[in-house]
């Protein structure tokens, strides 16, 4: 333990300038100079994150750009070429990673917390941050044809009964290779199942190649085995890879020796190689038959994963049809949209197991803000087993001083797990539960204990300096922050009543009426350092991309009234320098278009009924990859993800609100129904419905249909 009490900061100043390089405590003081102080500077698990991201980066940065001729993803095909508008230069860049395109589809079982992912050309990632799976046809005389090399291919998000499919068809001339990709359940096992259709014009073979890479680049494979029975591959050891039939050939490569793609058809038969290097590659190939064509299903166990959370616990898997049962429907006569959000409801039941995660892969671990969101979407789509079951697992994150941890530095966790307590109850129509008591208590008195006390400042009353919901800026006292705190406590208010507990109730009803007024005041006395009357991200800061941030007064927590000047003013000032290309740009980390931030300002006109919320709506469906999901945030030129996962779950939340917001939403204690519903939807005999959706007076369906002659 004595470890820590060492100074290693002047130790590392010690050991930098011995060797003649920058003191790294003199570069992080000069860094929190344009910051406000701050308990925690940056959380440590995004350090944690951050590091092992741009590690695997440097190895990408030592690996791809002396081997491209290497079959490299689809990704690295777009960013390394210098003929194409992806194409990113390299000179300074000691990390390289996929900023052009992070795309994906996740598919899986409700309540499995396998996810494996399919990439724009089909290549699958089974495992989580594991190799991937390819699929080549090799003709007899000719070019390899590759689906990553490939400029166009038709990809869709299949929503058949049995559970999202990923379809990729990729085609050159009368050469094609089609890939389906779901996840089953077969005795208890979840597989991920790939099958695999390849038509050539002659002679030929299916080619499946095991790639030691994925959407984020680099991921070792040490050795590679083919079963005695040339039915299974055996990776680091362990059967992880099962074929229908049996392999015609094998062929294996080890890093020395390159790609086992370079000579594919030219390279011995061979059943095993071991790569000192960890880039064992190998393919399996199968004949086209007389038709020169071929059919082969893949199946790769995921139990076999043992970097990740186990696939199954026992009695939470569910079918897709027990899962959907119940779920709110959307009719309307655009297929796009309704499409979407089905496909948002599906991606936020594979993304909540158990935990709640806001992305299959880059994203795979748990944070409060998005999981709020996440949760509160299932609610509003009429899924409240699935939310109740994940929010009840949130009390074993709570420190024992009341704090609802998920990040520290992150100060908006607990009023947003308050609020959605209160929201749970309130749509269900039922009474909080009783062992929520003691918890939601201490959530609100660390609140009011965190607080700033300081006097004669502008943060006084508010909450303290920190990383707040990261697109945001550098740590500042961030309006997100003190909103939903002040949402929060009165949520906390209103369940203490319930419990007939009014000592608390009127406690927290207090301590939120102070902290808007601290809100208030401390925007009145900064009024003066900003030319444009709306909410800042922080009352130390101008207006800029990160006033998106203080848009939850409005949007989803109505603090402040629909036509509230600042909240409008807030609105007009994105509208004016926020967009691109139609979009909410968020400059602040993302540096690309957002489509859950575009839908917050359209979320925020809605209610104002101001109909400038449609193209905002009508863009973020655009921005949807073509199998219904989007990154983090999109490329302004490329249309690919160029931040966080590529398919993300608040994305999918925000989809689901704004369609439910379309047809019925609460304000104050009434409903506002078919605010949103677009005219062109009925015309013509045309109709619109959408439900059951809960909400406080009971479960809604509504439907709209033209009348009177309009």
């Amino acid at each position: 333990m004595f470890l820590k009490w060492l100074p290693w900061r002047m130790i590392a100043s010690w050991v930098a300038r011995s060797h003649g390089m920058l003191d790294p405590a003199r570069v992080l003081a000069r860094l929190e100079r344009f910051a406000q102080p701050s308990e925690v500077y940056t959380p440590l698990e995004l350090l944690r994150a951050g590091v092992a991201f741009h590690a695997r980066g440097v190895l990408n940065m030592k690996i791809i750009q002396q081997n491209l001729d290497w079959a490299w993803p689809y990704w690295v095909r777009r960013q390394f070429d210098p003929g194409d508008e992806a194409f990113l230069p390299r000179g300074f860049a000691i990390s390289h990673v996929n900023l052009t395109h992070r795309n994906w589809t996740a598919v899986g079982l409700p309540g499995c917390h396998a996810m494996p992912i399919v990439d724009p050309r089909g290549l699958v990632t089974a495992f989580y941050d594991g190799w991937s799976l390819d699929v080549w046809l090799a003709p007899d005389e000719g070019d390899l044809l590759l689906p990553a090399e490939a400029v166009a291919a038709t990809q869709e998000w299949l929503l058949e009964e049995t559970g999202p499919c990923v379809r990729t068809v990729v085609v050159r001339g009368a050469q094609r290779i089609e890939t389906r990709v779901h996840v089953l359940l077969a005795h208890g096992i979840p597989l991920c199942r790939i099958e695999a259709h390849a038509t050539g014009e002659g002679p030929g073979w299916l080619a499946v190649a095991l790639r030691p890479f994925n959407p984020e680049g680099v991921s070792f494979v040490p050795s590679i085995a083919l079963s005695q029975d040339r039915r299974h591959w055996l990776v680091e050891g362990k059967r992880c890879v099962t074929f229908d039939a049996a392999v015609g050939r094998h062929v294996v490569s080890i890093y020395r020796h390159g790609d086992v793609y370079r000579g594919l058809l030219q390279r011995e038969d061979y059943p095993r190689c071991q790569c000192p290097a960890g880039l064992a590659s190998a393919a399996a190939l199968f004949a086209l038959d007389g038709s020169h064509t071929r059919r082969v299903t893949v199946d790769v166990d995921l139990t076999a994963d043992r970097r990740s959370a186990p696939a199954i616990e026992h009695g939470h898997v569910q079918s897709w049809g027990d899962a959907l049962r119940g779920a709110g429907r959307l009719d309307i006569p655009d297929a796009q949209f309704r499409f979407l959000y089905d496909a948002a409801v599906r991606s936020l039941l594979v993304l909540s197991p158990h935990d709640v995660y806001p992305g299959p892969y880059t994203y795979k671990r748990f944070w409060f803000r998005d999981a709020v969101f996440m949760l509160h979407a299932l609610l509003c789509a009429n899924l409240p087993d699935r939310a109740r079951g994940c929010i009840d697992r949130f009390f074993d994150r709570q420190q024992v001083g009341g704090f609802f941890h998920s990040q520290e530095g992150e100060w908006d966790s607990n009023g947003q797990v308050l609020w959605l307590l209160r929201r749970m109850c309130l749509l269900t129509r039922n009474h909080c539960p009783r062992d929520w008591h003691k918890p939601v208590v201490k959530a609100g008195l660390w609140i009011r204990r965190k607080r700033c006390t300081d006097t004669d400042a502008l943060h006084t009353g508010l909450l303290p300096a920190g990383f707040s919901a990261e697109h945001l800026g550098n740590n500042d006292f961030y309006l997100w922050d003190d909103y939903w705190a002040a949402a929060g406590l009165r949520a906390a208010a209103h369940m203490c009543a319930e419990w007939n507990d009014p000592h608390n109730a009127d406690l927290f009803l207090r301590e939120s009426d102070s902290l808007l007024a601290a809100i208030t005041r401390s925007l009145a006395q900064s009024r003066g350092i900003r030319d444009w009357e709306g909410l800042p991200a922080s009352p130390y800061r101008r207006m800029d991309a990160g006033c998106v941030g203080s848009l939850a007064a409005g949007y989803p927590l109505q603090i402040l009234p629909p036509d509230d000047p600042e909240l409008l003013g807030t609105v007009e000032w994105i509208l004016a320098h926020g967009l691109v290309r139609g979009a909410f740009f968020q400059q602040m980390i993302h540096s690309g278009m957002n489509a859950y931030l575009t839908l917050h300002v359209a979320q925020v006109l809605l209610r104002a009924g101001d109909w400038r919320f449609r193209p905002l709506v009508r863009r973020v469906a655009e921005m949807a990859s073509p199998t219904g999901q989007w990154p983090e945030a999109v490329h302004p030129r490329t249309d690919g993800g160029c931040m966080g996962d590529g398919h993300h779950g608040w994305a999918a939340a925000e989809w689901v609100m704004m369609i439910r917001n379309l047809f019925v939403r609460e304000e104050g204690e009434g409903l506002v129904l078919c605010a949103g519903v677009w005219p062109q939807w009925l015309r013509g005999g045309g109709e619109a419905s959408f439900g059951p959706t809960p909400t406080p007076h009971g479960p809604v369906t509504v439907r709209a249909q033209e009348a009177g002659g309009g």
